[in-house]
């Protein structure tokens, strides 16, 4: 099979496509025939040893996939062989087969496309949890939502609003701010030419962001601080900026705000309910058309690099998506 592979820490140029032997069923496992992988910024992060999960060399990056069940391990019964699936892996989803753990396997919707499927599990189940459980977002209030154009950001703002927030989406440029707009944030606010904390406050009439959902860091998160009411809410779900903001911590104090960390892949863990009941949630949303998966670009598994570069570099919103099969449609622009 092919498989995009990680030997040592590096770029994306540094990754190499090789053929290796199909993987083995493992206990608990599920063994699929992957169709699309979806790239997320933990993978980038991976294959430089800069995640907080760093797999054995060689490996193959990749934490969600989409395709069809070859195998499953005696005692898995809600998927079989030949059920269409997404599932989450901790790595090695950049490949044309892949061995998941049962419990992170679900079948996808009728209507819904391989490549819609892998770009679903991180994105959707980040925003689903983290607005629901993390930030506890009541109906009414104003969601800020940063990198709004993005996988996480993207998916904060359709859920925000279906959960009855008005959504105020911050991005970098026109193009991206269409995208949040066409998914429902209620104000635009580009950050690369307006002030994030004066424009918050304009479209509040000077109260401020209940709730911010911040995946960016940097600068944005800074002036989201000064943007927040008091005994508002943050979460913290990363850093795409590359800058790790340092807190001032007078503010939290003076303003009551409640600062949250939140990384969704440690709830596999922490609590396998939680992430099971999300799931069936989102996907009973799906099926009944309340959510559109948004993907800008798609690569072949050979096209990896450039797929990561896309990413990094900012030109995508939504997702980025890795095929396996050539008669899906690749970006007209590569």
């Amino acid at each position: 099979m092919r498989a995009v592979v990680c030997r040592e820490w590096g770029t994306p140029e540094d990754l190499t496509i090789d053929d290796l032997p199909e993987p083995d069923l493992t206990e608990g496992g599920v063994r699929i025939a992957v169709k699309a992988c979806g790239v997320n910024f933990a993978d980038t992060l991976m294959i430089t040893g800069e995640y907080q999960t760093r797999p054995p060399f060689p490996f193959s990056p990749g934490l969600e996939v989409s395709g069809d069940v070859l195998e499953v391990a005696q005692g898995i019964s809600h998927v079989k062989p030949g059920d269409r699936v997404m599932a989450m892996t901790s790595w090695g989803g950049y490949a044309e087969q892949v061995m998941a753990p049962g419990e992170a396997v679900y079948k996808v919707p009728d209507g819904m496309d391989y490549i819609s499927a892998a770009a679903f599990p991180v994105v959707y189940g980040t925003s689903h949890i983290g607005l629901k459980e993390k930030l506890d977002l009541k109906a009414g209030e104003v969601l800020l939502v940063l990198g709004a154009a993005g996988g996480v950001g993207l998916t904060a703002v359709e859920l925000g609003k279906k959960m009855g927030a008005t959504v105020i989406a911050t991005a970098g440029g026109q193009d991206k701010l269409a995208v949040a707009k066409k998914y429902g944030a209620d104000h635009l606010i580009d950050h690369n030419e307006e002030d994030i904390r004066a424009r918050v406050k304009q479209f509040t009439d000077g109260r401020g962001a209940d709730c911010v959902y911040d995946p960016v860091g940097g600068p944005a998160f800074d002036a989201s601080l000064r943007a927040i009411v008091q005994r508002g809410r943050i979460l913290i779900v990363g850093f795409a900026s590359g800058t790790i903001p340092q807190v001032p911590a007078n503010i939290l104090l003076v303003k009551n705000i409640s600062l949250i960390g939140y990384f969704w892949g440690a709830h596999r863990k922490l609590d396998p309910e939680l992430i099971q009941s999300s799931f069936d949630e989102l996907l009973n949303w799906y099926a009944a058309g309340e959510l559109k998966p948004h993907v800008s670009h798609t690569f072949d598994l050979s096209e990896t690099a450039n797929a990561m570069r896309v990413l990094k570099s900012r030109k995508s919103t939504g997702k980025v998506v890795l095929t396996t099969e050539t008669r899906y449609p690749k970006d007209p622009s590569m």
